[in-house]
């Protein structure tokens, strides 16, 4: 009878374990009604693009490769989406830092996020020459809404061509953005400036002072021709005692 009695604390246990499974089981289905229900109502981020507007400003050049050598060259971009292609206007004369300003609208295409950007050199009587060409990724203005791009340029030797500036608006995006604004030009490239400070002007010393001397009066001259009691005597030359011519001297003697 004793060994089917059983223990008060052994009965304290299953009952305390009894509760805890039954605690664990409620907080789990309170926990998967939640999820589920938290699920089911939470809105998606996931947004199509298709048929959706970008718009697209080239705004610039900056150093780009220049293809002229006498003259300045007129360059102009063709900017390519898909299948569509939109050309800015010529800038006469733009040199390698051309200014466009010109804007385009684009339809979206699910799943392609990308565009490409060639600036080419316009001449009047030979075929366009290519200046260089890049690509620009959509990710960020699909994000935020609107974005300030520099595409770099390659050549077709992949050595660079300079950069255009674009700027990327899309109206739809989840993440709206304040307007954007561009970027001011890049300054020119540095020159010295004349130096505005100026040295002092050297000060004046008066020469040195020296005494005064007199120039002593010239020796008083004597009278041309000088009389001839001045002159120095000379003795005349005693007479000639001779013939001319003399007679020739005797030969030397033999020896």
């Amino acid at each position: 009878m004793l060994g089917m009695l059983i223990p008060p604390f052994q009965a304290q246990t299953h009952s305390s374990l009894d509760l805890g499974k039954t605690l664990d089981m409620d907080v789990f289905l309170n926990h998967s009604s939640f999820s589920s229900s938290s699920s089911f109502n939470a809105p998606s981020n996931c947004r199509s693009i298709q048929g959706q507007i970008l718009e697209v400003t080239v705004v610039a050049g900056n150093r780009l490769t220049n293809t002229e050598r006498f003259t300045k060259q007129d360059p102009y971009v063709y900017v390519e989406y898909g299948s569509t292609k939109k050309r800015t206007r010529t800038c006469k004369d733009g040199g390698v830092n051309p200014v466009f300003h010109d804007k385009f609208q684009f339809e979206l295409i699910e799943g392609l996020h990308k565009l490409t950007v060639r600036v080419l050199n316009r001449n009047r009587f030979t075929a366009h020459q290519f200046i260089g060409s890049g690509t620009v990724y959509l990710d960020e203005v699909l994000a935020k809404g609107c974005q300030e791009y520099s595409c770099n340029l390659l050549r077709e030797d992949n050595r660079s061509a300079g950069e255009i500036t674009l700027i990327l608006r899309y109206p739809n995006a989840q993440k709206t953005e304040t307007e954007c604004i561009p970027s001011p030009p890049r300054p020119p490239p540095f020159q010295p400036q004349p130096s505005f400070y100026q040295a002092p002007p050297p000060q004046y010393h008066p020469p040195p002072t020296y005494p005064c001397y007199e120039r002593p009066p010239p020796p008083p001259q004597s009278a041309y021709p000088p009389p001839a009691s001045s002159w120095p005597h000379f003795a005349p030359p005693g007479p000639f005692h001779g013939s001319y011519p003399p007679p020739p001297s005797p030969p030397p003697p033999y020896y």
